[in-house]
């Protein structure tokens, strides 16, 4: 009888050992999927926002809005930049939050997980804006152009009051961008999957993201404002392509070996 339940109890621990097992493979298989779609969607929405800014009409200060406006109403494209702008922040969105899941249990998950919370309020503010500025704005200074007359004035402080919102939206964008890099920045410093340089990058460009967006706030599309927008903004696409280019060789890690060998690879790696 006792060598019985002996048995019974060693299959029952032989198939909590299969589960546990799968569940972990299944886990280890979700990572690695999380990893090539952070990844590709890294790269795809670095390559993506920066072709779309290419497009974007820079020749008018944007800070003298009549020229800027002309040069707006004047642009055939601009729509369709700005909606490719906004799958581009979307992408890069998506990218962060498949980061997210590819840190180790303990603190680095703990502030991506945080980080989160950033790239989903990312994506709906980079809406936003581009609504504002790639559709509304764009109506409005098309009938500025068309207009005449005291229409023409209307019109004019009607898409200024539209370039008001914009502006604030761009400095919203800014901080959380700038606010969620950082805090993947402090996750990465904190992981051993990834080297800590990839995090002081992403500290540095968040908090000129940060920087950038202050500046829009009280001063508009400046000088200041926007040379600080344009080289965080260099820092973020460099560090979304490298981030893209290391989860892209983490998969075989999260692929070849068990949790136990995983987590001492982690350790020396660190």
């Amino acid at each position: 009888m006792v060598d019985t339940h002996l048995g019974e109890a060693e299959v029952t621990m032989t198939d909590q050992e299969l589960a546990a097992r799968r569940a972990g493979g299944d886990e280890r298989a979700t990572h690695r999927s999380l990893a090539r779609l952070g990844a590709v969607g890294a790269l795809g929405g670095a390559v993506l926002l920066f072709v779309s800014t290419l497009l974007h009409p820079l020749e008018s200060d944007p800070n003298a809005p009549r020229a800027a406006f002309a040069e707006y109403a004047a642009d055939s494209l601009w729509v369709w930049s700005h909606l490719g702008q906004f799958v581009g922040f979307a992408v890069l969105g998506m990218a962060l939050v498949a980061l997210a899941g590819t840190f180790e249990p303990g603190r680095a998950a703990a502030w991506a997980r945080i980080g989160l919370a950033g790239a989903v309020a990312l994506i709906a503010v980079a809406a936003a804006l581009q609504a504002v500025d790639g559709v509304a704005l764009k109506a409005m200074v098309d009938r500025w152009a068309a207009a005449t007359g005291g229409v023409r004035v209307l019109a004019f402080e009607a898409a200024f009051a539209v370039r008001q919102i914009e502006i604030g939206l761009a400095s919203l964008l800014s901080l959380v961008s700038g606010l969620t890099l950082s805090v993947f920045g402090v996750a990465i410093v904190l992981s051993t999957r990834y080297p800590r340089w990839l995090g002081g990058i992403g500290l540095l460009g968040g908090l000129g993201t940060v920087a950038a967006g202050a500046a829009h706030a009280s001063t508009g599309f400046s000088d200041l404002a926007m040379n600080l927008s344009m080289l965080a903004s260099s820092v973020l696409l460099i560090w979304a392509i490298l981030a893209s280019v290391l989860m892209w060789r983490l998969v075989p890690r999260l692929a070849g070996h068990s949790d136990a060998a995983l987590q001492r690879l982690d350790s020396e790696s660190g």
